[in-house]
Formats: structure tokens, sequence, C-alpha cells
């Protein structure tokens, strides 16, 4: 996959994408990161890449020429037309199933903002995709890009260590995760669940399945509504709502 950033602080990223998980994908040729300051793109002689709003108003607003000037460069000898970002409040809220889809592409490009805002010549041109990470404002788009180039590249082939770390993740089947324990099994006279070292594999799937139901309802009950659930997961839901 070739990702391209856009960003007035190129430098924001050097520490995210030369560490962990990322500098591993680079490194092993899985990913291709390129961050360009599109600054340079710029045609006034003070290099300047924002402007006053037209009928008024607070804060400055980012130009379109230098955008779909850096986008033009970046996307000139691409062989098929990439997914272009906008990071905005005024994005669609980000869900698993976006990383999923992104991560299926081969080309992405994100386009990270600052000031009050973009000409809206961009959104109606340029981009494909505007997205959210959060109902709150950031002082600019670097770390909402961060976030989900992240949460996009660790669902690559080959990155993670173990392939179906990423199937059993939060929100990847709709549910909040379960429960998790490792050595010892006793700590502090907190002891592992007996059912995780039976090794009946199916008794601990159902035990694993029946807490993410729980886990699910008492964090985040919202998200099963949106989830077809099999008779015997309506029964442990009736059971955990009886005891409300």
């Amino acid at each position: 996959m070739k990702i391209d950033i856009l960003s007035l602080f190129p430098e924001m990223f050097t520490g995210v994408l030369s560490a962990s998980m990322m500098h591993q994908a680079a490194d092993r040729g899985i990913v291709d990161f390129a961050v360009t300051n599109f600054r340079d793109y710029t045609e006034n002689k003070h290099n300047r890449v924002d402007d006053y709003p037209y009928g008024g108003g607070a804060g400055m607003v980012l130009t379109p020429q230098p955008i779909f000037d850096a986008v033009d460069a970046v996307t000139e000898s691409a062989e098929q037309q990439p997914r272009v970002i906008l990071l905005t409040p005024q994005g669609r809220p980000y869900q698993q199933a976006d990383a999923e889809a992104l991560s299926k592409e081969d080309h992405l490009i994100f386009i990270c903002g600052h000031y009050e805002g973009y000409d809206e010549r961009i959104r109606d041109h340029l981009i494909t995709d505007e997205i959210s990470i959060g109902d709150y404002v950031l002082t600019g788009g670097e770390l909402g890009a961060m976030v989900v180039i992240d949460s996009v590249v660790r669902l690559l082939p080959g990155v993670l260590g173990n392939e179906t770390s990423a199937v059993s993740d939060s929100f990847s089947n709709g549910l909040l995760e379960h429960p998790q324990y490792t050595r010892p099994a006793n700590f502090r006279g907190f002891e592992v669940p007996e059912v995780l070292r039976s090794g009946n594999h199916a008794k601990i799937d159902e035990w694993r399945y029946r807490q993410s139901i729980k886990r699910t309802y008492e964090r985040r009950p919202e998200l099963l509504n949106k989830l077809s659930l099999d008779e015997q997961a309506k029964d442990w839901l009736e059971a955990l709502k009886s005891n409300d």
C-alpha cells in the first residue's frame, strides 16, 4: 500500500512512522509512506496557504491551489485513482468497518488541515472521503490522520505477528472484546477464570463470546442494536437485562 500524507507540519509524523508497527510495516515493504508539505506547492511569493474567508468571519481558510497541486504531484504516476481523505470534524464518524475497507485500497492520500477550515472546492472536487475521529476539535488533522493510518496499516497482511489478532479486536465483529488474562494464574489472590485454564476450546469460545456480549451491554449497549444475535446470545442478553 502507498500512503501519502499532506501536512503543513510533516515533522509531526517522524516519530510515529519510524517506530513500532508502522516502522516494521514499512521496513518489510508492506506499506510505503510519504509525507509532503503542501506549502511547497504555493504559487505566491510569501508561500501562504490560507486567506480570509469570502463574506467575512473569524479565522483563515486553506486555499485550494496548494492542496490541488500537491495531490496532482503525488498522483502523477498513479495507475488508478486513490482514495483522498480529508480529516475534519464535519466528516462521518470513523468506524472499524471503515478501517477494513480502506485496508483493501492500494493508495491512500490524507489531507491534514489547519486554521478555520478548507475552501469548499477542495471538498467538492478533490476528495473522496471526509472522516472524523470524534466529536471534538483538534488543532489540525495530523493526529486524526495518525489514528486512521494506524488502524488501517495494522490490518494489512503480514503486519501483525498473529493474523487472527485483528479478527478478534473490539468492533471487528460488532462487539467489544472479551477480557484477556495471562500468567500467573494467581496474582495477589486474583485468579484467572478456571474455564480459560481448562483446555476445552469450545467452552473457552463460548465464555469469550458471552463475556463480549456482557461487556458490550455494560459499556456500549447501543452497539447491540446493530447486530443480529443468535438465539443463545439473545438469551444471555435477556438474562443480563433481567439482573439490572
